[in-house]
């Protein structure tokens, strides 16, 4: 009866033991989630697709001031943000900054009607699969990024965004 007990005892052992090595190994080699996006860090490169199917990747505005806002169209707040975001896009545009917006995981008609219908006229890109916004941490929207000419995360706000304080931080990342 002991021996039975021991061996019972010892393949229970054995099995935590293989279960928690198993476990320790897949989190270090095969998940591939990472840190959220902080202030200091260097801006995670992205290659998204815009409202014309052209590829635009973030490293293209290296040399400026990138003004990199998350959101949705179903999202109140970042529908209320976007017509101050877009005047003040039309003042800092041609003083090296740029705004990219991110929309997260819509049909790409969605967000041409959305853009035509609010006159959007910087660069707005298809996060199709969530796999940017997995990226960089994004939980609540709106979300905004400011990255300086070097490519450097100064700051991350999130939540609905007026002129003043759009103006504000699109000088924060002017060259």
């Amino acid at each position: 009866m002991k021996k039975r007990q021991r061996l019972v005892m010892r393949s229970v052992i054995l099995v935590v033991i293989a279960l928690a090595l198993g476990y320790t190994l897949y989190q270090t080699v095969f998940s591939d989630k990472k840190e959220p996006v902080t202030v200091g860090d260097q801006a995670p490169n992205f290659v998204l697709k815009d409202l014309s199917g052209n590829e635009v990747e973030l490293e293209d505005f290296k040399g400026k001031g990138v003004f990199l806002n998350f959101w949705g169209t179903y999202c109140p707040p970042c529908e209320k943000e976007m017509p101050a975001i877009q005047r003040q896009y039309e003042k800092y545009k041609d003083q090296g900054v740029v705004v990219l917006a991110v929309d997260i995981a819509e049909p790409e008609l969605t967000v041409k009607k959305f853009a035509e219908k609010k006159n959007l006229t910087f660069p707005i890109v298809l996060d199709k699969q969530r796999e940017v916004v997995d990226v960089y941490g994004v939980g609540n929207l709106p979300a905004t990024y400011l990255i300086n000419p070097e490519g450097k995360v100064i700051d991350k706000i999130t939540g609905e965004l007026n002129d003043t304080l759009v103006r504000n931080y699109m000088e924060k990342i002017k060259p």
